[in-house]
């Protein structure tokens, strides 16, 4: 369960949508109610969706692993950094590099080009670079980080990916769709919900609904992490026994 209130999320605003002549039609199952021509978005349907991403994230972490998460506009990008630092996921909040994830071997080697010049600073390389190659590696090494610096860990495609605002992130979106991943994204009334497969209708451009959506994924993302650590450390408490009980049986068998 996500865990939030439908209180929570009026004082967060989460239910204003866009101006009425900027609506998107699919979005009318989540439109509550037309108010000074701005759309209202129902918040039970809010927390109805909600509820359910939460649950399937909640799996996906469990079974260890990766959501990316992408947002790279600007009233979305620190949040998204630090909210999603806290739980060890990927992320994107700087621009998207076509083919991120459908030429993901690509992504790789970007990534172990910026590992490979940072072992040149610990293994005695980089000292015998003249100073205008230093320069470019490490302008080079600045750019590698900027984009991909927060997708290093990420060694293969991500099992689901989470976008803020499906219009901007449009390029991701199709990516992810391409290859069959499952996509989480908040979805304001200027959007077509049916492109996602978990969509949660809310204000996709306030600071505060995006901080209090986000605060409900990583923390039920937290809850996954939290069972597979404690689902891991039952095993190995099962573990000894298990081998005594090899053990006994294997001694009355030789009796």
């Amino acid at each position: 369960m996500s865990k939030v209130s439908f209180e929570n999320l009026l004082e967060a605003g989460v239910h204003f949508g866009h101006l009425k002549r900027k609506w998107n039609p699919a979005m009318a199952p989540y439109i509550f109610e037309e108010k000074k021509g701005i759309h209202i978005i129902d918040l039970n349907k809010t927390i109805a969706h909600l509820d359910q991403a939460c649950a399937a994230m909640k799996q996906i972490a469990k079974s260890g692993k990766k959501v990316l998460f992408v947002a790279t506009k600007k009233q979305a990008k620190e949040i998204v950094a630090q909210k999603v630092t806290e739980v060890n996921m990927p992320y994107v909040t700087e621009r998207w590099s076509g083919g991120m994830l459908t030429n993901f071997q690509t992504t790789r080697k970007s990534i172990r080009k910026m590992s490979s010049i940072d072992k040149m600073k610990t293994d005695g390389t980089w000292e015998t670079l003249n100073k205008r190659e230093r320069l470019f590696k490490t302008r080079q090494r600045e750019k590698l980080e900027k984009n991909f610096g927060s997708i290093a860990d990420m060694t293969r495609q991500p099992a689901a990916i989470f976008l803020v605002d499906i219009l901007k992130e449009h390029i991701a979106l199709n990516e992810a769709k391409r290859l069959n991943i499952p996509t989480f994204a908040m979805v304001d009334t200027n959007s077509n919900p049916k492109l996602v497969d978990f969509p949660i209708p809310a204000n996709d451009d306030a600071t505060k609904s995006i901080t209090i959506i986000l605060d409900a994924i990583c923390g039920a993302i937290r809850e996954g992490l939290e069972d597979r650590k404690t689902t891991k450390g039952a095993d190995k408490d099962e573990a000894p026994e298990a081998v005594v009980a090899t053990e006994v049986a294997t001694e009355e068998n030789k009796d």
